[in-house]
């Protein structure tokens, strides 16, 4: 029997829409575009922090690269030219999150298009929380890395649900160590992208972004909300000042995400990763 207060609240599985969504994340290609990238990273905490994870690690990387989730290849731009790179992504990419590349490998069911030991670096950013079957995906991604291949993952943490209904987890640093091991990976390294302060920041931001980027609302209401929006403006720019100076300290316990560093280990993957893998 329901109660009055759970009566006053939206059942949260009728949503199939988000009330609000930032624009979706494309490369700038152009002066300007790359311009308003950098204004994007800025703003955008979540953005702007895997950015300055991955810069010194992208550029690191040789031989044969895999970018799985790649959406519009944002960090496609940090490598090496010398990089073989492989854009992979799911079809339902376009229809559920709105991405179509056309140099991305579009797959349909569990199983990818890569042959077995081939890749050197692996990058998944921003996906696995989207995976219904996590352990799956990460023993895919086991069996695709030769041994001694790099595993770079990044994942939310203090996130909205977006994208629905197609996000269905956050992951702790724990649950990501038992997940990976279980996968066959080794030297497994959780970094926390912020902290309270961050997250903090970025939480407020997030009241006053949706105002300059009003979405379902009439004529009228959308220009209201702008106007109070652009009078919020140096109180956004001050916050997003503060959430980037803090992505200099040390982690915290509550973070915007994490940054996952593994090694494709030479051992073999667990039974439980095996039967993921083989189980259809």
């Amino acid at each position: 029997m329901t109660t009055n207060s759970t009566t006053r609240r939206t059942n949260m599985l009728q949503r199939r829409v988000e009330h609000w969504r930032p624009p979706l994340l494309r490369p700038g290609t152009t002066p300007l575009g790359s311009l308003a990238f950098s204004v994007r990273r800025f703003l955008d905490l979540q953005v702007g922090s895997i950015w300055a994870d991955l810069a010194p690690e992208l550029k690191s990387a040789r031989g044969r690269f895999l970018d799985v989730g790649c959406g519009a290849q944002p960090y496609r731009s940090l490598l090496h030219p010398d990089v073989q790179y492989i854009g992979l992504d799911t079809v339902d990419a376009k229809s559920h999150f709105g991405y179509d590349a056309p140099d991305t490998l579009y797959l349909s069911g569990d199983s990818w298009p890569v042959e077995t030991g081939s890749i050197d670096v692996l990058l998944c950013t921003e996906t696995l929380e989207h995976v219904p079957d996590s352990a799956r995906f990460l023993a895919e991604a086991s069996r695709c890395i030769c041994d001694g291949g790099r595993l770079i993952l990044t994942v939310p943490f203090a996130a909205r649900w977006h994208f629905i209904p197609y996000d269905y987890w956050r992951f702790t640093p724990s649950g990501l160590e038992w997940l990976l091991e279980n996968a066959g990976f080794a030297a497994i390294r959780v970094f926390a992208r912020g902290n309270a302060l961050t997250v903090a920041c970025y939480k407020s931001m997030a009241l006053i972004l949706p105002m300059l980027f009003p979405r379902e609302a009439s004529i009228a209401l959308s220009w209201m909300l702008r106007l109070f929006g652009l009078i919020l403006s140096p109180l956004l720019l001050l916050l997003a000042l503060v959430a980037n100076l803090s992505l200099r300290g040390a982690g915290g316990d509550d973070c915007l995400g994490y940054t996952v560093l593994a090694t494709r280990s030479s051992q073999p993957p667990s039974a439980a990763a095996r039967e993921a893998v083989h189980e259809s």
